[in-house]
């Protein structure tokens, strides 16, 4: 082992992958951790069975002559026991968002399965990195790369933020380096299908009955694309259809009519499981129906629209929609019955129907 002299450390290269550690040969514990882009002075000792590491700072913010001095300091509180409440070493990204993931007032498994799968192939070369040592100019570059899908790069560093600011409820950390990050601007998508007689057209022109049948189905109730693919049978009823767990984080129950049990009829016959079978799908139902020009969430915008043009009030269309109300009152203490939103979901399907027919 190497005495970690300034010199000494100004010349190491930047590890290609992961992080390189060098541990000094004079001072017991102190250790330089050199990652593709900075190098993190630490110091780590056995205390109890159990790894402590404490940061002193990065390199050449601190100098070598800093860092060892530093390093002397805590193996001295060490020696006299002092040092057994020093905070343990960050724990990494990977670890923190799995106890993250796990919490059990988080949102659906689906959305638990895309935020994973998002932060593994946008921040990969992190997700082994202590969350100490992700600084805010990594942020910053990381968001800057994926310039290029402007609303991903905002979900991914929110989504790394929410994380981080979780592990801080336990664990010693400065604030996010995500406050560095100029956020790009939200530019929601509000396109609506303005031409519903010529969506009826390209529904019918639909070679696949199932995808027909999916397309009309998100149009006259207005759920999500996911809340629709994974419907069972089981999950019809004769005047709801229920869902046992959505985006919310809860069950939910929405009002239909003969209406909606006229559109699913066509695919009884196929499956006494999935309401929208796939044989090919390793899932058992379809995932990726024919794409059109009217995508899947123009569909439940287009319902939220017309329910509100046909004189719905927009609390209910919420409630239809499933949205979680933003005053305390409909958050806490209105629990509208299906009977009560039932006339609203009709509104909605008649005034559908008329301009379909137009």
């Amino acid at each position: 082992m190497p005495k970690l002299t300034e010199t000494f450390s100004n010349k190491l290269p930047h590890a290609k992958a992961g992080t390189d550690k060098y541990w000094d040969a004079e001072i017991k514990g102190l250790v330089l951790f050199v990652g593709k882009r900075s190098k993190t002075w630490y110091f780590q000792k056995d205390v109890g069975g159990q790894t402590k590491r404490i940061l002193i700072g990065r390199f050449p913010i601190i100098s070598a002559q800093a860092a060892r001095q530093t390093a002397l300091g805590f193996a001295l509180e060490m020696g006299r026991g002092a040092g057994k409440a020093a905070q343990i070493g960050a724990p990494t990204l990977e670890a923190t968002m799995e106890v993250y993931l796990a919490r059990p007032k988080l949102r659906s498994e689906t959305n638990k399965v895309g935020m994973r799968a998002q932060l593994t192939l946008h921040l990969k070369d992190w997700m082994r990195l202590p969350l100490d040592e992700i600084s805010k100019a990594m942020t910053v570059r990381r968001h800057h790369d994926m310039a290029g899908s402007p609303s991903a790069a905002n979900h991914v560093l929110r989504s790394f933020r929410a994380i981080y600011n979780h592990a801080r409820r336990t664990c010693d950390l400065p604030e996010c380096p995500t406050m560095a990050i100029e956020w790009f601007e939200d530019k929601p998508d509000g396109r609506i299908i303005e031409n519903l007689k010529h969506w009826r057209k390209t529904i019918d022109d639909l070679p696949n009955p199932i995808h027909r049948v999916f397309y009309e189905l998100l149009l006259f109730t207005g759920l999500r694309k996911t809340e629709v693919f994974t419907l069972k049978w089981e999950q019809i009823l004769e005047d709801r259809i229920h869902l046992p767990m959505t985006k919310n984080g809860r069950s939910f129950d929405l009002p239909i009519s003969q209406l909606h049990h006229e559109i699913l009829a066509p695919l009884r016959p196929l499956s006494s499981d999935w309401v929208f079978p796939s044989p090919k799908s390793e899932t058992g139902h379809i995932t990726r129906p024919v794409r059109l020009k009217y995508n899947p969430h123009m569909h439940r915008r287009t319902f939220a629209t017309v329910a509100m043009e046909a004189g719905v009030l927009e609390e209910i269309v919420g409630r239809l929609l499933n949205h979680t109300p933003l005053s305390i009152t409909g958050q806490r203490y209105t629990r509208p019955s299906l009977d009560a939103l039932r006339p609203s979901m009709e509104i909605a399907c008649n005034e559908i129907l008329n301009r379909i027919s137009k």
